[in-house]
């Protein structure tokens, strides 16, 4: 393990850890936990209003409310990811189903993933015009075809073959979105510049009771792009990962550099690798094992890790964030820009939105 990450644990061993993001024995960890984002990017206090962050904080909460019952339930880590993603899906403030940007052309062509860490099974659509949840056909994909990714026309085929429900491409058009197209092309900016420099794509990561996880991501991708752009979203391990032996990740950002980093993959390999070998070493250090095993620095470990690939992808020239679940039940955010919609809660009771980089987490 690289030492840094070892000065970073050293140096914040007397800080105290909430007991989810420990190592415990089962019976001390959450029976569920979820995480999920609406974006990243340049949110700052100074640019909101309060009525207009009242809003985004309440749609976050809905959006978090509907994972965490279906948890609570005893329902399924991928059931939790859907029903989070399908509200902010529906919700016009986020860029992604109903809110979705618009194209140079002046339409919404949206992508989605979602993948579950137990079989590492995995469905992605991209450039769907005509679908009202593109997570929902995702999920089709998924479980009801041979494939993992499709496109365009052919993914809108397949998805009639399953009955999906279509709308009118004139569903996803509002007024906020035409706007910001028309601003793009008035100063003719390059999708990289484009818009209000917030990178609206939805997503969520969760564990259930029987210790399954699971992760989706949904976007409209970038005002004014050209020539069929996908980004990083429905890219399985670029944007969107989930593998039961470390962790579930979906990301946000700008999504060229998340491919090319493989920033979702990346992070959930190295936890399991690094984190193992962590995990090793002290074991032998202290000479437990089993549930008598505690590790008061594994979270340490872990978000050092993640901070590690976020900031290989900056330096590459990337920004954006990522939401990332654990097997014990912990949950964390690693993100570079001033703001980023966010929340989280798990079955010890933790339930908190955020939308600044000063806020939690």
């Amino acid at each position: 393990m690289r030492n840094w990450i070892m000065s970073i644990v050293v140096a914040s061993a007397a800080l105290a850890l909430p007991a989810f993001a420990q190592e415990a024995a089962p019976e001390e960890r959450p029976r569920w936990s979820i995480a999920i984002h609406g974006g990243a990017g340049t949110i700052r206090r100074e640019d909101m209003s309060e009525e207009r962050e009242a809003e985004y904080r309440a749609a976050l909460q809905a959006a978090l409310d509907a994972g965490s019952k279906v948890l609570a339930e005893g329902g399924s880590a991928e059931d939790a990811v859907i029903a989070a993603i399908v509200i902010m899906e529906d919700d016009a403030r986020f860029n992604a189903g109903r809110g979705a940007v618009l194209t140079w052309d002046g339409v919404a062509e949206l992508d989605a993933a979602i993948m579950t860490g137990d079989q590492r099974e995995a469905g992605a659509v991209t450039g769907v015009r005509t679908i009202r949840n593109p997570i929902l056909l995702a999920r089709e994909v998924k479980d009801n075809s041979p494939h993992v990714f499709l496109s365009g026309s052919g993914a809108e085929s397949f998805a009639a073959d399953r009955g999906m429900e279509f709308v009118d491409p004139s569903y996803f058009i509002t007024e906020p979105r035409v706007r910001a197209l028309e601003g793009v092309k008035a100063r003719e900016l390059s999708v990289l510049q484009a818009g209000d420099n917030k990178f609206g794509t939805v997503g969520a990561v969760a564990l259930d009771s029987a210790g399954n996880m699971a992760a989706g991501t949904s976007t409209g991708g970038l005002t004014g792009k050209r020539w069929g752009r996908i980004g990083d979203a429905p890219v399985v391990g670029a944007g969107t990962y989930a593998d039961n032996r470390s962790c579930a990740v979906s990301a946000t950002g700008t999504g060229e550099y998340f491919i090319r980093v493989a920033v979702a993959h990346e992070i959930c390999t190295r936890l399991r690798i690094e984190g193992a070998a962590y995990r090793e070493r002290e074991r032998e250090a202290v000479g437990a094992t089993g549930a008598e095993f505690y590790v008061s620095n594994i979270f340490r470990v872990q978000r050092a890790i993640v901070d590690e690939v976020m900031a290989e992808m900056a330096a590459l020239g990337g920004t954006g964030g990522v939401i990332v679940a654990l097997p014990d039940g912990a949950t964390f955010f690693s993100f570079d820009t001033p703001g980023m919609y966010r929340g989280r809660a798990n079955s010890f009771g933790l339930n908190e939105v955020a939308l600044y980089a000063d806020e939690g987490n």
